[in-house]
C-alpha cells in the first residue's frame, strides 16, 4: 500500500488523478494475495513494485469489443513502481513477467486498462505492442475514461 500511495501522490503532482483513497484498496491487494496473483519487484531486499496478473475478467470489461474472444485472456491490474525507482526498467520487468506467465500458460492475449490522462503509461503499453481499444469508466476513481489495451500473444 505504501508503494501505491507514493505513486498516487506522484501522479497527482503531475495532474494525473488516476488513483485515490478508494483505489487501489488494501482489500484488492488481499484478494490478489489470496488468489496468488500478486507479484512484486525487489531491489536489495526492498519491495519497489507490484503487479496483479489474473485470468478473472472484471465486469467493467464485459462490454468492450476486444481483439480476441473472451476466455483465454490474462488481465493486468495495479502495476505500480515506487517513484524513487521509476525510469529504471522496473515496470518493463514486471510486464515482461506478466507476458511470460501468459505465454507459458497458452493464453491468447494480455488485457489491461490505463488512465486517459496518463500519457506516459499509454506510450509504455503501445511501445510493447498493445493496441488501444475502447474507453471504460470507473466513477469512484475519476470522471475521465480509462483506455483498454490488448496484446495478442
Amino acid at each position: 500500500m505504501s508503494i501505491t500511495k507514493a505513486c498516487m501522490h506522484h501522479m497527482r503532482a503531475r495532474g494525473i488523478e488516476q488513483w485515490n483513497e478508494e483505489y487501489p484498496s488494501e482489500k484488492a491487494f488481499m484478494n490478489d494475495i489470496k488468489r496468488k496473483e500478486l507479484y512484486v519487484k525487489e531491489t536489495e531486499g526492498d519491495i519497489v513494485g507490484c503487479i496483479c496478473v489474473t485470468p478473472v475478467m472484471d465486469e467493467e470489461y464485459f462490454s468492450v469489443k476486444w481483439l480476441t474472444p473472451n476466455g483465454l485472456n490474462l488481465y493486468v491490474h495495479r502495476l505500480a513502481v515506487h517513484p524513487d525507482y521509476q525510469g529504471k526498467g522496473m515496470a518493463r520487468s514486471l510486464m515482461d513477467k506478466a507476458e511470460a506467465i501468459a505465454r507459458a500458460a497458452n493464453y491468447t492475449s494480455v488485457r489491461l486498462d490505463t488512465f486517459s490522462k496518463n500519457q506516459r503509461n499509454q506510450r509504455f503499453y503501445e511501445s510493447r505492442g498493445y493496441r488501444k481499444l475502447e474507453s471504460i469508466y470507473f466513477p469512484k476513481q475519476s470522471p475521465h475514461p480509462f483506455y483498454c489495451y490488448e496484446l495478442i500473444l
